[in-house]
């Protein structure tokens, strides 16, 4: 079993259920021990901002800031760089513990040895 997780949702409230399944499977895998890097990509970006994930509703589904709370505390959240930049975002509107980063960061993460990568 890969010992590294890093996990590109693409999705947001445009696909809700595959936004769900993204962050509920980086915070089971951050409960169950693994280094979980999830990144924020496409709609899923404007999840990286305070309050969004309140809005999120999926019949169902655990709610999207209890799952981000649990990913925090245990993994990493990045927000794509680009992502941000098209969506006017800076790092000083972010949540706390989310940085900002690029394709080299995301490339170099998903090419560690004993990592699996997965694209939501």
């Amino acid at each position: 079993m890969a010992k590294n997780l890093v996990i590109k949702v693409t999705a947001g409230a445009d696909a809700p259920e595959r936004c769900s399944q993204a962050f509920t499977v980086a915070a089971v895998a951050v409960a169950s021990g693994v280094d979980v890097s999830l990144w924020l990509t496409g709609e899923s970006a404007w999840f990286a901002l305070p309050g969004r994930a309140a809005e999120f509703e999926l019949p169902h589904a655990a709610p999207l800031p209890d799952l981000i709370e649990s990913i925090l505390a245990g993994g990493r959240v990045t927000l794509c760089t680009q992502c941000a930049a098209r969506r006017d975002i800076t790092e000083k509107d972010v949540i706390e513990g989310v940085r900002i980063a690029g394709a080299q960061v995301f490339v170099q993460e998903s090419l560690a040895d004993d990592t699996q990568a997965l694209v939501y």
